[in-house]
């Protein structure tokens, strides 16, 4: 059988997503329930590699090993050096030959699809500047935990278009069916291969892609608000023209108004209050933050199990 990893989330069918969710919705109901998961990958062997530094990412997949019974083993980038002191060849097949599943969080999307070419277990991207396809999946689980049908949902992203948070959830959205509006000024909207293959997806499925200058436009009748941070890690040099940029796209009490009394406000941390967020709405009885940040934990065990189910393991 072929080595499934999981680069982009259009990886995974909507079918997989679904199948890692009920995987996920049953180890969460049994850690809630009785505080522990069966050890169902006992003997695995996690492999960690970050060239970023990570609090969400780190924790939700060493913790997940653990409560499965696996091992997590961690590289930071003064460990490895993944194409500097050593190829990214190299090390795929050395630590491919140890472990079951490599987890990569890095720099540019290229090192993780080289991972991939030359491993010979899943590859998971933990994070890269095109993709965040792990967030996405504890995104869609919590979407549908506080509003049960994902089809026809209406989504508003606010913010940086050409993020890869952003590229990962107007895909998994458009997957499901789902509306989703992103608003970004300009200079800053999606790839146009990513806007592409999403509106693909939305064609297919019944939901639909809009790009908007205009914050309002977007968040006006929405049943999810969306926003991330201005500044990525890797931008930090553009930080004052990022945040003069984005100055008028602050998700604050007055839009969230705009959007359906019901809504929720969701954000994948970290968070900079007062820049893309206030305080008040990050903290109100709407946002679903805290929750969403746990879902990461669950949708990743999730999709452990899946990926080394789906190797025969």
């Amino acid at each position: 059988m072929k080595t499934k990893h999981l680069l982009s989330i259009t990886d995974l069918s909507r079918r997989d997503i679904l199948a890692i969710l009920a995987i996920s919705d049953t180890l969460k109901r049994g850690m809630k329930k009785t505080g522990k998961n069966k050890h169902f990958l006992a003997g695995k062997t996690l492999i960690m590699v970050f060239e970023k530094p990570s609090l969400r990412t780190h924790a939700s997949f060493d913790i997940g090993m653990f409560q499965l019974g696996g091992h997590a083993l961690y590289f930071g980038p003064e460990h490895i050096g993944l194409g500097v002191r050593e190829p990214v060849e190299h090390a795929a097949k050395v630590l491919s030959s140890m472990g079951d599943v490599i987890m990569a969080r890095v720099y540019k999307h290229e090192t993780v699809v080289e991972l991939a070419r030359y491993s010979r277990v899943p590859v998971i991207n933990g994070l890269s500047d095109l993709e965040h396809p792990c967030q996405i999946l504890a995104d869609i689980m919590t979407m549908r935990e506080y509003k049960r049908a994902l089809r026809h949902l209406r989504v508003a992203f606010i913010g940086d278009g050409n993020n890869n948070v952003t590229h990962s959830l107007v895909l998994g959205c458009a997957l499901f069916g789902m509306h989703i509006a992103v608003a970004s000024p300009r200079g800053y909207a999606m790839r146009p291969g990513i806007a592409a293959t999403a509106r693909q997806f939305a064609a297919k499925y019944g939901g639909s892609i809009m790009e908007t200058q205009q914050p309002e436009v977007a968040i006006k009748g929405a049943d999810v608000v969306y926003t991330d941070t201005w500044v990525s890690m890797g931008a930090e040099k553009e930080k004052h023209k990022r945040l003069k940029a984005f100055r008028a796209y602050q998700v604050d009490e007055k839009r969230m108004a705009l959007a359906k009394s019901e809504a929720i406000f969701m954000h994948d941390m970290p968070a900079y209050l007062g820049n893309e967020v206030t305080k008040g709405v990050f903290d109100s009885k709407q946002s679903v933050v805290y929750a969403q940040a746990e879902n990461r934990l669950h949708a990743q065990k999730g999709l452990l199990m899946f990926l080394l189910k789906s190797r025969g393991k």
